[in-house]
């Protein structure tokens, strides 16, 4: 007689996602970064820094006080030093800088107790995060985000990624980082047009969890633009916090299931970047995807007209462009629907608004409706 056996034992996994703010990380008696560090045995800590290059140049000094810092508190650097990283989405495009990364690790000698600790914009944030990840199957991962974009949203997550076959992100990994420590200094040296980028991400938070963060943007946009540092590093902190909360607490940290709050207007944002070759920074792409998923919103009965004019004027006074020449392309645009789906798996699943702050998914998108949206979006 055949004997079978079946058995679901369902298991979790407890991780402690560590988020930090702070200001000169690496300035004399700021033990924010050394705190992080912790280790099994009685070996001192072992980490490998790597720096995006932009960074590098901006802050000359950075490599000695890393040094300094190492000397004082008795965590060790590994050999090699501080390794910088090509920054901009075409380090993630490049298969070859991964693979200099992930030799970088393995000539350390690196193993599962290690740190990686990783300084630079999102796109340096994730090639050198997938790297650690799938080294050893999984080294600690510190990042020290320094673009509005990372400190207030990608740097907070739990994904990493690399560019392949023409796509955004097809190669990557969950995996919840060691510690997140968001340096404010490092926002004193972005141009203008990066530091706008993260205040995109700010106004999506706003309009899928927090409507009195949407409003509080709104009201002092034009500071935000000039930089005010007093109104606009609460707003990427609290963007920062609303990420975290969504992870920790969201119940689906990676995405197994269809819905994908947190990417409201992506799916229109990564296809954008993707057909102007990532001349159009991330920012900039979410900007006007989000103008384009609320103009939807608001053509498909959804959302009323003045949250539509609310929203737009918002991104405005940012300094956000709502429109880009790309957008002519509009079939190639609306295959981003598709990828999009593909990407999570599972029923097409995209956010809209029925309010600023009142999220709803919907699993069919009209073609002809969104490309009347996107006409009016380039007219406009």
């Amino acid at each position: 007689m055949a004997h079978s056996f079946e058995r679901d034992a369902r298991f979790s996994v407890h991780f402690t996602h560590r988020l930090r703010t702070t200001s000169g990380a690496f300035d004399a008696h700021n033990l924010t970064f050394a705190r992080v560090l912790e280790t099994a045995s009685s070996a001192r800590p072992v980490v490998q820094f790597f720096v995006d290059r932009g960074v590098a140049e901006a802050w000359p000094a950075l490599g000695d006080q890393i040094a300094a810092r190492a000397r004082e508190h008795g965590w060790r650097m590994a050999p090699g030093g501080i390794q910088p990283v090509p920054g901009g989405e075409a380090c993630k495009n490049d298969p070859r800088i991964l693979e200099g990364i992930l030799k970088s690790i393995h000539d350390a000698g690196l193993d599962r107790q290690s740190y990686v600790a990783v300084i630079g914009g999102g796109a340096v944030l994730d090639v050198v995060g997938y790297a650690a990840a799938i080294a050893h199957r999984g080294l600690r991962l510190v990042r020290l985000p320094t673009t509005t974009v990372s400190q207030g949203d990608s740097g907070v997550g739990v994904k990493n990624g690399v560019n392949a076959f023409g796509k955004k992100n097809y190669l990557g990994t969950f995996s919840c980082p060691w510690a997140v420590i968001n340096d404010e200094r490092f926002l004193e040296t972005l141009s203008d047009r990066d530091w706008r980028g993260g205040f995109a991400e700010a106004v999506k938070v706003g309009l899928i969890q927090d409507a009195g963060l949407f409003d509080e943007i709104s009201q002092k946009a034009g500071r935000i633009r000039r930089r005010d540092q007093s109104i606009a590093l609460p707003v990427i902190r609290r963007s920062a916090e609303r990420h975290l909360r969504h992870i920790t607490e969201g119940g689906d940290p990676f995405e197994l299931v269809s819905a994908r709050p947190l990417d409201f207007g992506h799916w229109a944002a990564h296809k954008l970047e993707q057909m102007t070759h990532f001349e159009l920074r991330h920012g900039d792409a979410v900007a006007i995807g989000l103008a384009l998923d609320t103009v939807y919103s608001q053509m498909a009965g959804l959302l009323g007209q003045s949250a539509l004019d609310a929203i737009l004027t918002c991104l405005a006074d940012l300094g956000f462009e709502l429109c880009h020449q790309s957008m002519a392309a509009t079939d190639t645009l609306l295959a981003g629907l598709g990828e999009f789906r593909e990407h999570l798996g599972g029923q097409l699943t995209i956010t809209l608004l029925e309010d600023i702050g009142r999220p709803v998914d919907v699993h069919q998108i009209d073609t002809a409706l969104m490309t009347k949206a996107i006409g009016w979006l380039s007219r406009r």
